[in-house]
């Protein structure tokens, strides 16, 4: 009889001891944020940005034409046969400087995009691993509770043998134990969706192995810092930020726009002799320099484009001000889940030590009289309910801490 009680309390205590010991592993973030397609794309928008900047700067191309005369015109000095005009247009001072320098800033705004981005998919990695982890820890109490059920039949059919007991008890843990291996069951089939989710995140194979291995720290409440970081190196801010000095640099570009334009050119014309007459310069070639310049008269689309940049600075100025209202409002909230989840595995660890007592002692008066083992079952059944649901709250705090990350821009 005492070894039955002694199985049973150790395997009490090993349900006891266990605790988070999964840390995920570095290198998911670094995997996810070198495969992730949708990060891939990301990128390869920045650098499309990037492109497009070195090249805003550049003069337009230079017109060269070529013009024969069917009917040659005649001149003094002979006839005129063939023309060839080069020339190039310069647009206003600062024109290409303020178009360099929108472009510019769209490309830095692309980049801040991107890291938000690889943030966001730091955030969804450890939101998709924290799920498997609890399923795994929860799959181990499960099959640790049957171990302990298992254990509990033989001391009730010890015990019905020694006259102290009824062999009801032992039907009634059978019925345990079939529930606790349903539960297994529905453990085991819940993986392959959260394996889809998870690998989904890496562009791999869907049956790809996660690795469920390591420590995790203990709980802790400290968000001082995370407050103060809130709006501070925030992504998304500075590349509304990027993007109203990009607004505001159009409209720069626009004005300049509506200033004239001025161009340079060469014309040079190819003359014939003329064998009729003898006379200075005969069929000597004609070399024209030319100056020209645009005469924007159709205000119009200038204004229009001004406009246009004007209202794009009100539409970001009211975007960013949304923004803060809605990350105030996910961190408070976020903030509540943390809070709330940490407060709770510190209950769950109070009421785990004290029903373990309870049970303890409860087994130990059902060893002498044989009596109330159904309410050693319903213990054993209490127990480990407060086990899982610690197991789900530490899930919890630590896709809560994940989200915090995120909304205050911390980067691993």
């Amino acid at each position: 009889m005492k070894w039955y009680i002694y199985s049973v309390i150790v395997l009490l205590l090993i349900g006891v001891q266990l605790d988070v010991k999964a840390q995920m592993p570095e290198q998911y973030l670094l995997e996810a944020a070198a495969n992730n397609p949708m990060l891939k794309a990301k990128y390869a928008e920045f650098e499309a940005a990037m492109q497009r900047a070195a090249r805003s700067n550049a003069l337009p191309d230079p017109t060269l034409s070529f013009g024969y005369f069917i009917m040659p015109v005649e001149t003094r000095v002979g006839p005129q046969r063939a023309r060839f005009s080069l020339s190039q247009m310069f647009p206003w001072f600062g024109t290409l400087a303020a178009k360099k320098d929108m472009m510019t800033l769209l490309a830095e705004a692309k980049y801040q995009e991107f890291l938000d981005a690889r943030n966001e998919i730091y955030y969804e990695v450890k939101k998709a691993w924290y799920p498997l982890y609890e399923n795994k820890q929860t799959l181990q109490l499960q099959e640790e509770n049957i171990e302990i059920l298992r254990t509990y039949k033989r001391l009730a059919t010890t015990a019905f043998k020694n006259g102290k007991g009824s062999l009801s008890d032992a039907l009634r843990t059978d019925i345990m134990i079939d529930m606790a291996a349903t539960e297994i069951q529905l453990l085991q089939q819940e993986q392959k969706p959260l394996l889809v989710r998870f690998n989904s995140i890496f562009n791999r194979p869907e049956t790809a192995v996660v690795n469920i291995l390591g420590s995790l720290p203990e709980p802790s409440i400290d968000m001082n810092y995370r407050k103060d970081s809130l709006l501070q190196a925030n992504p998304v801010l500075t590349a509304l930020d990027l993007r109203q000095q990009s607004a505001q640099a159009e409209e720069k570009l626009a004005k300049k726009q509506g200033l004239p334009k001025f161009g340079v050119g060469l014309d040079y014309v190819i003359v014939s002799q003329r064998n009729d007459v003898t006379i200075p310069d005969n069929g000597n070639d004609v070399l024209m320099p030319m100056v020209s310049m645009s005469l924007p008269i159709f205000r119009g689309k200038y204004r229009s484009a001004i406009k246009e940049a004007q209202y794009m600075q009100d539409a970001i100025s009211a975007k960013k001000e949304a923004f803060i209202n809605e990350l105030n409002s996910k961190y408070a909230n976020t903030a509540y889940q943390l809070s709330k989840s940490y407060e709770l595995i510190k209950l769950y660890d109070q009421q785990i030590v004290t029903t373990k007592q309870v049970t303890d002692l409860l087994l130990t008066d059902y060893s002498n009289s044989g009596k109330d083992y159904e309410e050693v079952l319903r213990m054993q059944q209490q127990l480990l309910k407060y086990k899982i649901a610690k197991i789900k709250a530490i899930k919890d705090y630590y896709t809560a801490l994940a989200q915090l990350d995120y909304i205050t821009s911390k980067s691993e």
